[in-house]
Order: structure tokens, then C-alpha cells, then sequence
């Protein structure tokens, strides 16, 4: 799977891709944002989390995006999310405990990298419900020289669409309450909103979406 526009190309991820990746996801990673000044200790950080191990169990649900300067944008799936947060739990994250002690003292002194590394100890696995109706879900980001084309709505596009010939009825995503340009890009695509959780910095919206039936073997 390979297109392109205005010199971007979108095409399934192989191996090699999770330097670039991770750079995407440090330079999206103070809500949408340029997280580097904020992870300059650890920039990998947020990575480990929300693109590796997509990378290695989901590769099939995993595209991304590259324009002559290298990759620039990624949209990942997870098929079935209590099956892949039980994998993650059980073979990636105990690897990122053994590398990152758990932080101490005050939560409330510590830095974006610390709260971070904290998660991989006390990771959250949340799921909105009806989980049957969304078991699937969806991650993605774009650098700045990326976005405002309509290739974040093609890659997720994409993404729902190879979700759904694998028989998936409905994804759901979080969005930062903050990052509200991002609320209203799902809204546009058809999700909707199924529940917030927390408030201010650390809050998140839930959303989800129904995808067509298009299921088909494998």
C-alpha cells in the first residue's frame, strides 16, 4: 500500500522505521506540540510507549509517512486492544521497568521524562465502553511540514479501513482535552465522543467511531 501527495508518500512500516517514528512522536509530544524541550533527557520516552510496540505487534496496522526529508507522520492500529495491552504488558513492558527505575518523591516535582517513566511501571490500560462495539484503536501524529493536506485523514482512513476487513465493528482513540484542533479533526472524520476521564493537563477524551462491514479472511 503506496500512494502519494504533494511529494508524501504513505506506505506500510518495515523494519528500520522506529528511529524516525520515535522522532515523530518526541516532536508531537507536548499535545500535538514540539515535546523535545520537554524530553531532552530521555527523548525516546513517550516512544516506547505509544510507537514501538506497535511497530512490533501490529506492523500490518501500522503506516507511515515520508516526504524526501525522511518520515514525517504515522498512524498505527491495535486490533484488539485488551489483547494487545495484555501482550504489552506481559512482553514489552517489563523491559522498560528493568532499563527505568521508577521515579520517587513528590509526583507534583516531577518532570515530563519522570512521569513518563513512572507510567511504565503503573501503566493505565483504559478501554471505553461498549467495548464491543469499539474494541479497536487508533494512534496518530504528524510533523508540522505534514499536516493541513488531508494526509492524517487518509492514513486513518486507511487504517479503519484494514480494521475493518478484518472484521473490527468500531475503534476508539484519546485525544488530550487540551489539544482541542485534534478533537475537531476526529469530529470530521465521524468519531464521537464516549467519555472523558481526569480534567485540565491530564484529562483525555474518549472517542470512537463504527467501521463499515467489510470482513474478510486473515
Amino acid at each position: 500500500m503506496e500512494s502519494g501527495m504533494e511529494g508524501f508518500g504513505i506506505r506500510r512500516a518495515r523494519p528500520g522505521d522506529q528511529a524516525g517514528a520515535y522522532h515523530v512522536c518526541l516532536k508531537t509530544g507536548n499535545f500535538g506540540q514540539d515535546g523535545e524541550p520537554y524530553y531532552r533527557e530521555d527523548p525516546d520516552a513517550l516512544g516506547r510507549v505509544f510507537v514501538g510496540p506497535y511497530l512490533e505487534y501490529e506492523p500490518e496496522l501500522a503506516l507511515i509517512l515520508e516526504d524526501a526529508a525522511g518520515i514525517c507522520g504515522y498512524a498505527l492500529g491495535a486490533m484488539d486492544s485488551k489483547r494487545f495491552y495484555q501482550r504489552y504488558d506481559r512482553e514489552w513492558r517489563p523491559r522498560l521497568c528493568e532499563q527505568f527505575p521508577d521515579p520517587t518523591g513528590d509526583p507534583s516535582g516531577w518532570s515530563r521524562v519522570q512521569q513518563v517513566h513512572h507510567g511504565y511501571h503503573c501503566p493505565d490500560y483504559y478501554c471505553p465502553e461498549p467495548y464491543g462495539s469499539y474494541p479497536s484503536h487508533l494512534h496518530i501524529d504528524l510533523l508540522d511540514r505534514a499536516q493541513g493536506k488531508g494526509l492524517g485523514r487518509t492514513m486513518l482512513e486507511q487504517v479503519m479501513t484494514l480494521l475493518a476487513r478484518r472484521g473490527s465493528p468500531g475503534a476508539h482513540l484519546g485525544v488530550s482535552l487540551v489539544n482541542v484542533p485534534a478533537q475537531g479533526f476526529y469530529r470530521k472524520l465521524g468519531f464521537e465522543e464516549l467519555i472523558r476521564v481526569g480534567e485540565g493537563m491530564d484529562g483525555c477524551i474518549y472517542m470512537g467511531k463504527r467501521l463499515g462491514t467489510g470482513r474478510t479472511a486473515g
